[in-house]
């Protein structure tokens, strides 16, 4: 047995575990990560940027004009008007922190324009890179603070006593902390295709669910229009920021199929181009028109394409629907608190209000760095106790590969009751061995029980769902 006092653990290098675990010091923090830090965390793949009404000619109430239109009429009206209000004070933050955003040539930041975006309002890095240039920045940080100690580990079951959390059980032992924080990131690979790292199964919300803490809005998953079209089940992301920038869907006669909604809410273009392969028809994004500047504003995603022998300068590039974010998840307040004592979720793994339906472009690592603040305030604020955490049973370990194929065809971009309810009904038989089969069981339950089409949870309209009452 071991004990302690005053510790905090927090589980996940991304974005939002970093911020916690600066924002808790000087208390001690120890962050947990299955790799290196960086490796493996969605945060350092994200292309297009952070959201934020730092331009001249944009406001706040804008901003949040925005976020609620896209969410569909299910977020939360006071959770996007914390979250979006704190967005300019967060890029002053980061750039006290070390973060070099991309400058136009008179020193002022260079602001970018995304889907259902009023105004230009992306701050980026490196053209492309700015989840990478942030975790840079927030990682430097982190091993420079001596109270935050870095430790390789998986996290396999939160622990608790009769007061609420005592710890962690690792795949390397017991871990003592009455102070939890859940940074897991998202659950794309329990998918076939997905633009998020293939280890990203929803380990928190397997974490959560095991614990009994309450999930919300698990039903609303996020599928990016822009994968590129090619072999494999982590397919590289084509940025929004590229359709900002001028680039347009065309099929392959060169037909462009969506009438100037290209730059419509993400739920709205995804259906699109999944209806329009389902037709038979293969689909492009054309940035031709961009010519050599595209290498220039995006080096990252023009090296993914040369990788797959496309220019895309003087090749239009194929893209397809993939599984990008989870806008449900832990169900958590203004301080990142969940429904146990002791254990607060912040970043994707967190269902915070923000993003209702369907999430805004670069709402996300806006959300994941002020609510990853915000959590480890308000852990460091907790008044300690004493706890002691045993070793307790190991959990199966989770296993996505028998659940994706099923997650895709009943809980992908168009669904229907039948293929959710069998879905729901296999996913069932396997969950006493296999976690991830749990939640998605849990999911396919969540979206079975919304009857109506809304955000990302669509229904197909060539089916007949539900009975009339």
């Amino acid at each position: 047995m071991a004990d302690a006092r005053g510790e905090m653990i927090i589980i996940g290098g991304g974005v939002a575990g970093l911020m916690a675990a600066l924002a808790a010091s000087p208390a001690r923090v120890t962050l947990l990560n299955p790799g290196p830090l960086g490796a493996g965390a969605a945060s350092a793949m994200s292309q297009g940027g952070l959201a934020a009404a730092v331009g001249d000619d944009d406001a706040i109430a804008l901003h949040i004009a925005d976020t609620l239109a896209a969410g569909a009429g299910l977020c939360d009206a006071q959770a996007v008007a914390r979250i979006i209000g704190a967005g300019p004070g967060l890029v002053e933050t980061l750039l006290r922190l070390g973060v070099r955003f991309d400058r136009r040539e008179n020193g002022a930041l260079a602001l970018g324009l995304e889907a259902a975006h009023a105004r230009p309002r992306i701050l980026h890095a490196n053209g492309d890179q700015t989840g990478a240039e942030i975790m840079r920045a927030l990682i430097a940080r982190a091993r420079a603070t001596p109270g935050i100690k870095i430790i390789q580990a998986t996290a396999r079951k939160i622990l608790l006593d009769d007061a609420g959390v005592c710890g962690v059980l690792t795949d390397q032992g017991a871990l003592p902390a009455a102070r939890v924080l859940l940074a897991t990131g998202g659950i794309g690979g329990l998918f076939s295709h997905t633009t998020n790292p293939e280890g990203a199964i929803g380990q928190g919300l397997m974490l959560a669910l095991d614990a009994g803490a309450e999930l919300a809005d698990i039903e609303f998953i996020q599928f990016h229009p822009t994968a590129l079209d090619v072999p494999g089940a982590a397919l590289p992301l084509i940025s929004e920021a590229v359709r900002g920038e001028g680039a347009r869907f065309i099929d392959e006669t060169g037909a462009y199929f969506l009438a100037g909604g290209d730059l419509a809410p993400r739920d709205v273009v995804a259906r699109a181009v999944f209806a329009h392969g389902q037709a038979g028809h293969k689909v492009f994004l054309d940035a031709r028109g961009l010519g050599g500047r595209f290498a220039t504003r995006f080096p990252a995603i023009a090296a993914i394409c040369a990788r797959a022998g496309i220019d895309p300068a003087q090749q239009p590039i194929p893209v397809r629907p993939a599984a990008h974010y989870h806008m449900g998840g832990v169900k958590v307040d203004a301080a990142g608190r969940t429904s146990l004592p002791g254990l607060y979720a912040a970043g994707e793994v967190a269902r915070t209000g923000l993003h209702g339906a369907n999430r805004l472009a670069s709402n996300s690592l806006l959300e994941a760095a002020i609510c990853g603040e915000a959590a480890g305030r308000a852990m460091a604020a907790l008044e300690a106790r004493r706890v002691r955490a045993g070793r307790g049973a190991l959990p199966p370990v989770p296993d996505a590969v028998p659940v994706r194929s099923l997650m895709s065809a009943h809980l992908g971009v168009l669904r229907d009751a039948a293929g959710m309810a069998r879905a729901a009904e296999i996913f069932a038989g396997m969950a006493a061995s296999n976690p991830a089969a749990a939640l998605a069981s849990r999911i396919a339950l969540a979206a079975l029980a919304r009857k109506d089409s809304v955000g990302a949870h669509a229904l197909d309209p060539a089916k007949q769902l539900y009975k009339a009452a």
